[in-house]
């Protein structure tokens, strides 16, 4: 299934408390109950942006996500390929 990344202008994320981290991870996972072929992998928090990483079927998907979280997904972004340090070291075999 593809893999997406989703980036979320949120101004100010960094500073987000303990709480609000929470109240917000908690939303999302309410709502992907409600969409059994999208899964949340992981997130990464800048300081006016969150970029989240999921699994699903299709965009529409996880903009749905967005929609019902009410969640802004400012652009949603299909992973066409990943590559760490051990590409680096396949190329070399």
């Amino acid at each position: 299934m593809p893999r997406f990344v989703i980036e979320r202008e949120i101004p100010g994320a960094g500073r987000l408390s303990d709480a609000e981290v929470l109240a917000i991870s908690q939303k999302s996972c309410a709502v992907l109950r409600d969409l059994p072929r999208v899964q949340w992998q992981h997130s990464y928090v800048t300081d006016d942006k969150i970029y989240c990483v999921y699994i699903a079927p299709d965009a529409e998907s996880v903009r749905e996500h967005a929609r019902r979280g009410g969640f802004p997904a400012n652009a949603v972004n299909t992973v066409r390929r990943i590559i760490d340090p051990t590409t680096a070291e396949a190329a070399a075999v």
